[in-house]
């Protein structure tokens, strides 16, 4: 190892690196030569490797851990998981030779927890049987198997045009208060309403604890907390704690993934994490690249997202999916990490301002969301009624526009825009209301045999709540939430009630 120049080291610090060479511990032990912004610099620790855990001796009496990020030749690049007012020059650093490790397991749900896995939600302590590391390999190509059962969102406007299959990954991207949390908030009581077993894994990155506390509140009204895991980091806690975030969600979800169960992970959200990572490479003094973020900043999302994933049969067949969300500035989806994400996730939903203000909501738009995966994804129930649909929304927000500097429109187009406003309006659906199967197929079968095409568009969504009502009670409907296709007589019970509730309005 390269000597540093101990010319511009303090009288201490030359006499705490003597004392160590003395004792010959220089592979397993270091000493801290400077320190700031939540960074240490380590003399020593030759045996150190990337993201091993490090304890410092604290000025307190107590020990302040970090783990390494830089390994340089002659220092360590080690970033602090507390407070850098406990830690000093001259300090001593021991090796601990773990590397970063969790608490995972259903003890875990229910609660809420910071990235080390430690609580915070006043509970008591997590007596959890098992530990994972943080960072580990995604499964390789041998050990997945592809997409094709559905998760169903309970938001028709997704559930039937950019359907989401378990072990897949879905970029919700859109620019701030457009709705993004309240569709993953809306996946994950869905998930506990129609009893899916799926269990929720909820990662507050930079969150306001106002903000989460309010989610948990919600979640426990709504009975799902019980099968969900809170991971919640605020702005006032260190960058290394939104780092290590994600990466501690999706351990702790991997876990029910490789028992054989089903996880869906919420990443809110990735921006965060990423300057959350800029800040920490360029107090380790790494060069910047594009938009200052450092030339692996891709393969900090790529490596985490790779994680989510749809198991063999042989490995039990269990899953991870993931929805990770995206701000972005006036609806910039070529800036960096925009880009990077969507090219690492299997399709993306994008919400746009202009919808949400215009109070379509969710507000997601067309021609710009996708799913990779696609109809695979779907209940054979929804993907036959679900066929046209976004076709004939596409087809109308292109009409509509045109249609404004044009009063004579021929019969077609008149027609083509009446239907679109309605399914526009069918699609709206408050936060928290989630559908489930036979409700959006009974919906949108009645939307597309053009039995709603005489009711007045504000009336729609009363037309539609009648429909559901008056059908709840038939047992025939109710089989429609296995997934099946509608029988022919399922679809005339449909159309003669929707016909019968239209009349009325």
């Amino acid at each position: 190892m390269a000597e540093l120049n101990v010319k511009e080291l303090s009288r201490e610090l030359q006499s705490a690196i003597a004392d160590l060479k003395v004792q010959g511990g220089l592979t397993s032990s270091g000493v801290v030569t400077r320190v700031g912004d939540g960074v240490a610099w380590i003399y020593g620790l030759e045996e150190c490797g990337f993201n091993q855990v490090v304890t410092i001796e604290a000025a307190d009496g107590g020990v302040v851990e970090a783990f390494a990020l830089n390994l340089m030749e002659d220092e360590i690049g080690a970033v602090l998981l507390g407070d850098d007012r406990e830690v000093v020059a001259g300090a001593k650093v021991t090796l601990t030779g773990k590397v970063l490790e969790v608490p995972v397991g259903p003890e875990l749900l229910g609660r809420v927890v910071d990235p080390l896995g430690r609580p915070l939600d006043g509970l008591g302590d997590i007596k959890a049987k098992q530990v994972a590391l943080v960072e580990r390999p995604a499964p390789g190509v041998k050990d997945r198997k592809s997409v094709h059962e559905p998760l169903m969102t309970g938001l028709m406007a997704i559930d039937t045009m950019v359907p989401i299959g378990r072990g897949q990954r879905e970029l919700i991207i859109g620019d701030r208060q457009t709705g993004k949390t309240a569709i993953a908030i809306d996946t994950m009581i869905n998930q506990g309403r129609q009893k899916t077993g799926v269990v929720n894994v909820y990662v507050a990155i930079g969150q306001k604890a106002s903000k989460v506390a309010r989610l948990v509140e919600r979640l426990r009204e709504e009975g799902v907390m019980d099968q969900t895991i809170v991971v919640a980091t605020s702005p006032a806690d260190p960058a290394s704690l939104l780092y290590l975030a994600p990466y501690t969600g999706t351990a702790m979800g991997e876990y029910f993934r490789d028992n054989k169960g089903h996880a869906l992970i919420i990443h809110d959200d990735l921006t965060k994490h990423a300057a959350a990572y800029r800040q920490m490479s360029l107090l380790l003094r790494r060069p910047p690249g594009r938009e200052a973020y450092p030339g692996d900043v891709f393969y900090l999302h790529s490596r985490l997202l790779e994680r989510s994933a749809k198991l063999s049969d042989e490995l039990g067949a269990g899953s991870l999916t993931a929805l990770p969300i995206i701000e972005t500035q006036a609806g910039d989806i070529s800036a960096y990490i925009p880009t990077n994400v969507i090219s690492i996730t299997d399709g993306q939903i994008f919400l746009e301002t202009d919808l949400f203000n215009q109070g379509i909501r969710p507000a997601i738009s067309v021609g710009l969301s996708v799913s990779r995966v696609g109809g695979s994804a779907q209940t054979k129930a929804v993907k036959s009624v679900a066929g046209t649909l976004r076709l004939n929304l596409a087809q109308f927000r292109e009409l509509a526009a045109f249609a404004q500097f044009g009063s004579d429109l021929d019969d077609d187009t008149k027609n083509t825009i009446n239907r679109g406003q309605r399914l526009t309006e069918m699609l709206k659906q408050p936060q928290y209301q989630p559908l489930s199967v036979w409700e959006q197929t009974a919906s949108l079968i009645a939307a597309n045999e053009g039995i709603l095409d005489t009711v007045p568009v504000e009336k729609i969504k009363d037309v539609q709540s009648a429909l559901l009502t008056e059908l709840k009670d038939h047992k025939e409907i109710a089989e429609l939430n296995k997934g099946d296709k509608p029988s022919d007589k399922v679809i005339e019970l449909i159309k003669k009630t929707a016909t019968k509730v239209a009349k009325g309005f």
